[in-house]
């Protein structure tokens, strides 16, 4: 229970972090590209790989990890956490299913999605 209680805490901290950040990049960028979305992937990334890397080398304990990778990391962005996922496949050696993972996640996620649009506007 403590442990999701962690992620639960974290998650509400990153989620609240990509907004303001969303909202900051429409306000300095404008709405023409999804700058925001695009920039919050990326810096979560970063900051996942930097994140695990430093908890590997301390020995950093599973709350803290809960909290931070997949709570307000995850909360931020999920896209760190697939980025986390596709490293490790890759660092294990496993080069092809690491880029099967990788296309299927993407292109998995954008079928569904337009999917999911289809559905609902075809719903009376």
């Amino acid at each position: 229970m403590v442990n999701l209680l962690l992620v639960v805490v974290g998650g509400g901290i990153g989620a609240g972090i990509r907004h303001l950040t969303s909202m900051g990049a429409l306000r300095l960028v404008g709405p023409n590209y999804p700058w925001g979305t695009m920039a919050i992937n990326i810096v979560g990334s970063f900051a996942m790989g930097l994140f695990i890397a430093i908890l590997a080398r301390r020995g950093g304990s599973n709350e803290l990890r809960l909290f931070v990778a997949t709570g307000i990391l995850g909360g931020f962005t999920t896209f760190s956490a697939f980025s986390l996922d596709f490293a490790t496949l890759w660092e294990r050696g496993a080069t092809l299913p690491a880029f099967g993972y990788a296309l299927a996640s993407v292109i998995g996620a954008i079928v569904a999605l337009f999917l999911g649009l289809w559905l609902a506007r075809s719903l009376p």
